[in-house]
């Protein structure tokens, strides 16, 4: 029996060997196919560009050609994976990991073939040579700048650190234009581009990027804020399109005690699967913290908005951040280029993935598609709040976005409120510190008369919703039944519109302060200028100076339970509940 027992289990260990020796040969072949394929596909693609590159009838640029179809090649993937050749590479290192660069520290603008600065930059050379907004650049180095775009003149004021520029400027309340003799400097536009106390003596920090040095920025600020006792700490990432994600790992870890995790990234390669913890003991792990977000906060800011809100760390205010749950890596390649990989998606600390578009599973005509609100899960905080995945960071107190109306966009777009800045410049020496200064309502009348001669025709959403009517009814040919009745409504409208100036006043009264300030107090100006018109700084303050809301949020008591649940999915669980109750 013994016997026997040793020959079915050597028979079996040899049926265990050979099958797996068939899963390995299977393997081997996979293996073998798609290098085949793959070998298969480049040569196709290297014979198509010889022969294109040989017998096509018009002299091509054989550089751009092949970046053309590596992007088509790409752009069935996602947005965030790019082929980077090398003539881009300091484009691409300015925007995804260091704004610094030889300058003069000033924007610029085109407008009908003429080139003028639109900002300027505190401290730099333009700042300290008197280069203002309005001025409009005539000749660089003697180059007339007649027929060149932003990007060439760019160029032509960027170089090397301590080299000598000469600029050729005109400026409306000066008669001929006159030379400014410049010295570039390095430039380096700062992550955090303001911080200092607001009302309730809160610590306000606005970080626009995730890029090199940004946590250190934030721990600067930070460090600066706590000399004043305040009250709590606001952390401003609207519009924070995000950037590296190891910088957004510190940056909670400020707030957040050590051996928390914060973040992990999963992707189809194991080794590039990594959890990030906090690593070092919070600069401020007590102070009520509040994280303001909106639509276009992305990637980083979401992993600091998102762990902060999962730990309890923090308050979310504002509306639903963009929804970026992907990660990607860069990979040198060949002649100094590189390709940006995503490689990853990464998951907060509750489990929840934020990522809202699936690129994966796109329709057929290769559009992309939400991730559905069946398809959304529920995950749970730290102390028991409900999240969900699949759409952004949802706040715990959402504030709507009102829009500027039609006549302030197009008053701004139509640069006539840059254009009064600059006149109100030239006949002000000095203005209020930004904080306290407010257009006079004889400036304001002012700015009415400047406009009254001025283009800025725009289209009212009651204008737009007329037409509509006009359109629809004359297909169905209705339109003469009601015309009558259209005009007078027309009228009525148009002699309405007249009056949208005096209607919307407070803001444009907004943007024009916004504007002006930043003439004097550049950019911290402009900051300074909107504190009082910012309605999620405003609630922002009050939750914080309110212990027993605070709490309440944070604990999930209430309302604050269940965080930003999809409409259609809690639709369909009551259908689903009531089918239950009804069987």
């Amino acid at each position: 029996m013994k016997n026997k027992d040793m020959v079915i289990t050597k028979r079996y260990r040899k049926i265990g060997l050979f099958t797996g020796i068939v899963v390995l040969a299977a393997g081997a072949l996979a293996f073998d196919d798609d290098l085949f394929q793959i070998s298969k596909n480049l040569d196709v693609f290297a014979s198509v560009y010889k022969e294109v590159n040989i017998n096509y009838v018009d002299d091509i640029n054989s550089a751009k050609l092949v970046k053309t179809g590596v992007d088509a090649m790409l752009d069935g993937l996602d947005p965030y994976t790019e082929f980077v050749p090398e003539s881009e590479i300091e484009d691409y290192k300015l925007h995804y990991v260091s704004t610094q660069y030889g300058g003069i520290g000033s924007s610029i603008f085109a407008r009908d073939g003429k080139v003028y600065v639109s900002e300027v930059f505190a401290g730099f050379p333009a700042q300290k040579g008197d280069v203002r907004p309005g001025d409009q650049i005539l000749k660089i180095n003697d180059i007339d700048l007649s027929g060149k775009n932003n990007d060439q003149v760019s160029l032509l004021l960027k170089g090397s650190k301590g080299a000598a520029i000469k600029l050729l400027l005109k400026r409306d309340n000066v008669s001929q234009p006159f030379e400014k003799n410049l010295v570039r400097d390095e430039i380096k536009q700062p992550n955090v581009s303001y911080s200092g106390m607001v009302d309730g003596n809160m610590g306000y920090i606005k970080l626009d990027k995730f890029l090199e040095n940004s946590a250190s920025e934030v721990t600067n600020a930070l460090v600066s804020i706590k000399k004043n006792n305040p009250n709590g700490i606001i952390l401003d990432l609207r519009s924070n399109g995000g950037g590296i994600l190891q910088e957004a790992v510190k940056i909670v870890n400020l707030f957040v005690q050590k051996d928390v995790e914060i973040v992990s990234q999963k992707g189809k390669v194991k080794d590039k699967n990594f959890t990030y913890s906090t690593v070092s003991a919070p600069l401020e792990p007590n102070l009520p913290l509040v994280v303001l977000v909106n639509s276009h906060s992305a990637s980083a800011s979401e992993i600091v908005a998102g762990s902060l809100q999962d730990l309890d760390r923090a308050i979310i205010i504002g509306q639903r951040s963009y929804g970026k749950g992907l990660v990607q890596q860069t990979f040198n390649l060949p002649y100094n280029s590189l390709v940006k990989i995503t490689i990853a998606k990464y998951y907060v600390p509750s489990g929840r993935c934020i990522q809202e578009l699936d690129y994966t599973h796109r329709k057929d005509d290769g559009s992309v598609v939400k991730v559905a609100d069946s398809l959304i899960h529920e995950f749970k905080t730290k102390n028991g709040r409900s999240v969900y995945d699949g759409s952004g960071i949802y706040p715990d107190i959402f504030i709507k976005q009102e829009k500027f109306a039609n006549v302030t966009q197009a008053l701004v777009g139509k640069l006539l409120v840059f254009d009064y800045a600059t006149i109100y410049r030239d006949k002000h020496a000095k203005i209020n510190d930004a904080r306290t200064f407010t257009l006079s309502d004889t400036d304001y009348g002012d700015f009415v008369k400047y406009v009254s001669d001025k283009n800025y025709s725009y289209t009212t959403n009651s204008e737009k919703v007329l037409n509509s009517l006009k359109t629809e009814a004359t297909k169905e040919k209705q339109f003469p039944e009601i015309q009558a009745e259209y005009d007078i409504l027309k009228s009525k409208l148009m002699a309405s519109k007249k009056n949208d100036l005096q209607l919307h006043k407070t803001e444009i009264k907004q943007v024009l302060e916004n504007e002006i300030s930043s003439r004097y107090y550049y950019e911290k100006g402009r900051y300074e200028a909107n504190f009082k018109y910012d309605d999620e700084l405003a609630q922002a303050v009050k939750t914080m100076q309110d212990k027993t809301q605070l709490a309440s949020i944070l604990k999930g008591e209430g309302n604050y339970k269940v965080i930003g649940k999809p409409v259609l999915a809690m639709a369909g669980k009551k259908v689903a509940d009531k089918d239950t109750d009804e069987q």
